[in-house]
């Protein structure tokens, strides 16, 4: 690991890419009134029963539920006594045994126009997902704020501010005493790596798993507009040491055409897919749940992008400057 990278672009990481080479399972959602259900967390362990959140909305709009699901043979419901969320992008964690969901709550214009003026990431938490209450929220125009805790009962978190030094977005981290002291303002103040996109492209993290030792492993997303106007979004991990800040470098786990073509709400959306989760097995295999094209969710079996980290040296406040 390092503290600096010389940043590959998309082209040079997809290069480097193997393909999984095994079947993607489209999720089957029932309930939603024929909305799309895409950019869905990881399945996760709740009261006797799977769960996962989706992002659902009409094919024609943004304006979008967070919803809690339910599965019973492999289709999943609403649980319809849980609230939902006029959010978009779920994603939950735990920290000292309470739920942290979130989502990006946008901000739109005065009909008839009724475009997105900007948005920001809100946090929910509560001790059971029925009381979960609003508790923060981060600057507008900032997507990818994503929290974990650490092996010192500390917390880190990941940001993404736009427009640094003529990128257009970077991933930073921070670390802080508790969750309390989490502000609209905090979250400007991060270390910044700068030396993972290339000026042209962006991306964010999407899920913080906390390895076995003491490394972060990031799932997350790289991104770019190419001359035609079409967007491509790749599936990508890395490993981050939270104290000294030395990282791996970028790599991507998983392409648009690992999983069948289908539908796209627009046709800059083709090549896209959105990392909302993954799930670890026992195999060395790994399950990534995505949503695709902004109108489908999928789940793909990989080998496990983690366990090339969790072979580094274990990390500790204790062995690393912070």
């Amino acid at each position: 690991m390092k503290t600096k990278w010389t940043p590959k672009s998309c082209t040079e990481l997809l290069k480097e890419y193997t393909p999984a080479h095994t079947n993607a399972r489209k999720l089957i959602f029932h309930g939603v009134e024929g909305k799309d259900v895409y950019n869905i967390t990881a399945p996760f362990w709740n009261e006797g029963e799977w769960y996962l959140a989706g992002r659902v909305e009409e094919r024609s709009s943004e304006d979008s539920e967070i919803i809690f699901f339910t599965s019973e043979n492999g289709v999943w419901t609403p649980k319809l006594n849980l609230p939902r969320f006029r959010l978009q992008d779920p994603f939950l964690t735990r920290l000292n045994n309470e739920w942290i969901m979130g989502g990006v709550q946008l901000q739109f214009s005065q009909e008839p126009d009724h475009h997105i003026e900007g948005w920001r990431t809100v946090l929910y938490h509560g001790y059971v997902l029925h009381e979960l209450v609003h508790v923060k929220s981060g600057p507008w125009n900032m997507k990818d704020i994503r929290l974990t805790p650490l092996t010192n009962g500390k917390v880190g978190f990941f940001s993404r501010p736009f427009g640094v030094e003529g990128s257009i977005a970077v991933i930073g981290f921070n670390i802080i005493e508790s969750f309390d002291e989490l502000s609209e303002t905090i979250f400007l103040h991060a270390h910044l790596f700068r030396d993972q996109f290339i000026k042209e492209e962006w991306g964010g993290a999407n899920e913080v798993h906390m390895l076995s030792n003491g490394i972060l492993g990031v799932l997350g997303h790289i991104s770019y507009r190419d001359e035609n106007g079409l967007l491509h979004y790749y599936a990508m991990t890395f490993g981050l040491d939270p104290w000294s800040l030395e990282k791996t470098e970028i790599k991507i786990i998983a392409v648009r055409s690992d999983f069948p073509p289908g539908p796209a709400k627009r046709s800059d959306l083709i090549d896209v897919i959105f990392s909302g989760g993954l799930t670890r097995e026992m195999n060395g295999r790994a399950v990534l749940y995505v949503g695709a094209s902004d109108t489908e969710a999928y789940s793909l079996d990989i080998p496990d992008p983690f366990l090339e980290y969790e072979r580094l040296p274990a990390v500790s406040p204790e062995t690393t400057s912070s």
